[in-house]
């Protein structure tokens, strides 16, 4: 099975107009691509790593779509009580009380063994609601919203979505490719930070007292703050760990921000962070830890394309 990277969505400041626009919901979870050949199914990242077997219900649904080899593009996503997307809530899959992954589907890119990467998003989206109609959970298709952008983004914000995607509908599938076709607006400011070092606990808490985190501005490691609220003491742990054996002398951040208290990490780790704002000064306000992104390599998180 050849495995392809998903095409990427541009982000926009503003929600685009025009009658080629379509607006679906945003989802907040891990984005992945499935694919099935004689019969056998794999689900990969859009860093090509293999997610097969950490999801087998979602295995089975995608053996039982249909007949043939086919490939579809998708968020794995863990749903709220009002059915709205949260990363944190697919972070805590598989302990009690959490939430069970599903897959929202949002694009056909082969089926019966024939590409329909070169044919336009409208006749994508009507092959793959036929493929998917009727199905049960955890498979869904990605919800659509009136082609009015403006009304889309006001319904998303209502609704608490993270925000809403604007497709041409005319355009083909580009794989790998951060394509103008598709466009992400944000509700929700979530946004994802390289973890450079953490301070040491204080009071009543264990292992680490706050991340401090960055955005690479050309090859530099620029610092944006510290982010010590959202934690679970099994985040806190596991955290600790992954975080123990990444430990070195130098700070990863230049210029290093002045601190007495940090450790500094080597910068492997990303994390999702929740905030209010950006402060004048370029740092965040108001953050908070969602969850690592172990689907997202460092180099990908830019102060330029920083979500402001």
């Amino acid at each position: 099975m050849n495995l392809i990277r998903p095409m990427l969505a541009t982000l926009s400041p503003t929600v685009v107009e025009g009658s080629e626009w379509v607006f679906e919901e945003k989802y907040d979870g891990i984005r992945a691509v499935a694919g099935r050949e004689r019969g056998r199914v794999r689900i990969w990242s859009r860093t090509l790593q293999d997610l097969t077997g950490g999801f087998p219900h979602v295995v089975a649904a995608v053996e039982a779509l249909g007949n043939g080899d086919l490939l579809v593009d998708g968020e794995l996503v863990a749903l709220d009580p009002k059915g709205v997307s949260r990363f944190q809530l697919l972070q805590r899959r598989g302990t009690a009380g959490g939430s069970p992954t599903r897959y929202a589907v949002f694009d056909l890119l082969e089926q019966n063994g024939r590409s329909l990467m070169a044919r336009p998003l409208t006749e994508r989206r009507a092959a793959l609601e036929t493929l998917i109609s009727g199905r049960t959970p955890p498979v869904f298709i990605s919800r659509r919203l009136v082609r009015d952008g403006k009304a889309a983004y006001r319904e998303a914000k209502r609704l608490g979505w993270e925000g809403i995607i604007a497709k041409d509908e005319r355009s083909p599938y580009q794989p790998g490719v951060r394509s103008p076709f598709w466009r992400k607006v944000k509700v929700r400011k979530e946004s994802e930070f390289v973890i450079g070092g953490y301070t040491l606990p204080k009071g009543g808490r264990q292992h680490l007292g706050a991340l401090l985190v960055g955005l690479y501005d050309g090859p530099k490691l620029r610092y944006v703050g510290k982010v010590g609220t959202g934690f679970t003491q099994d985040t806190l742990a596991v955290l600790a760990s992954k975080l123990e054996k990444l430990r070195m002398d130098k700070s990863p951040f230049d210029p290093p921000p002045p601190m007495s208290d940090a450790t500094w990490v080597r910068p492997k780790l990303v994390a999702q962070l929740v905030y209010a704002e950006w402060t004048a000064d370029g740092k965040l306000r108001q953050p908070a830890f969602l969850g690592l992104r172990t689907d997202k390599d460092p180099s990908e998180c830019t102060w330029r394309d920083r979500e402001r």
